[in-house]
C-alpha cells in the first residue's frame, strides 16, 4: 500500500531539514495549511501540489500518486468520442473492465474539458477525430489541466499513431476496443491507476 500524502509530505520535508513554518513561508500559505495536510484532515488542489513539488524540489508524480490513492476510491476516467452509439458501446467495454472506476462520456470536448478542471481525471480515452476538433491537439489542453493524465487515444486509423504517440500519450488503442485489448492497455500506463479492476 502506498503513503498516504499526509506521510508523504511530512517525510520530505523534514528529510530537507524544514519546519512547518519554513515550508509555510516557501509556499506563502500559513501553517496551519501545512500542519491541515500533514495530519490528513486536508488535501491541497493540484495547483498547490505542482508549487509543493517544485518548492522541495521532487517528482510531482510522488505527490499526485499518493493524494490519488488516498483521495479517490473510485479513480475518474473520460471517454471522449464524438459518435454517440460508439461512445455507449465504448462505455460499456470499460465500465466491464474497470468496475471500480467512474466512467463519464462524452460527445462535446468542451464539455470534458470543463469537467477535466473540477475533478481529479486520472485516464482519458479519446478519439482522434472530433468533428472540427482534434483530439491530439485536445490532449495538450488536459495536460496542462494535470500534466499526470494518463491519455489513450482511439482511431479507426492505425495511421494515426505516430502523430498520438508523440503527444506524450500514455497509449493507443484501434476501434473497436476489446475488454482484452483495454486490459493489455491498462497494464501499461505511463501513472499507475490503483484499484480500477475488481
Amino acid at each position: 500500500m502506498s503513503k498516504s500524502f499526509a506521510d508523504t509530505l511530512k517525510q520530505i520535508r523534514t528529510e530537507q531539514g524544514l519546519s512547518q513554518q519554513q515550508l509555510a513561508d516557501k509556499l506563502f500559505v500559513d501553517r496551519s495549511s501545512i500542519a491541515n495536510w500533514e495530519s490528513g484532515r486536508r488535501v491541497p488542489n493540484a495547483l498547490l501540489i505542482t508549487r509543493i513539488a517544485e518548492t522541495l524540489g521532487v517528482d510531482i508524480g510522488m505527490l499526485m500518486t499518493s493524494v490519488n490513492d488516498e483521495e479517490e476510491p473510485q479513480p475518474r476516467v473520460i471517454v471522449l468520442d464524438d459518435e454517440k452509439i460508439i461512445l455507449r458501446g465504448e462505455m460499456a467495454t470499460l465500465k466491464k473492465v474497470m468496475p471500480n472506476a467512474s466512467i463519464s462520456g462524452f460527445a462535446n470536448p468542451a464539455d470534458a474539458i470543463t469537467y477535466a478542471k473540477t475533478n481529479n481525471v486520472r485516464i482519458i480515452f479519446s478519439d482522434i477525430e472530433l468533428g472540427k476538433t482534434n483530439g491530439i491537439e485536445l490532449s495538450q489542453e488536459f495536460l496542462k489541466i494535470n500534466p499526470h493524465t494518463n491519455i489513450i487515444f482511439l482511431t479507426a486509423y492505425a495511421d494515426y499513431s505516430i502523430d498520438a504517440w508523440s503527444t506524450g500519450a500514455s497509449g493507443f488503442m484501434v476501434k473497436p476496443i476489446t475488454e482484452e485489448s483495454l486490459r493489455k492497455q491498462l497494464e501499461h500506463l505511463r501513472y499507475p491507476v490503483n484499484r480500477l479492476e475488481s
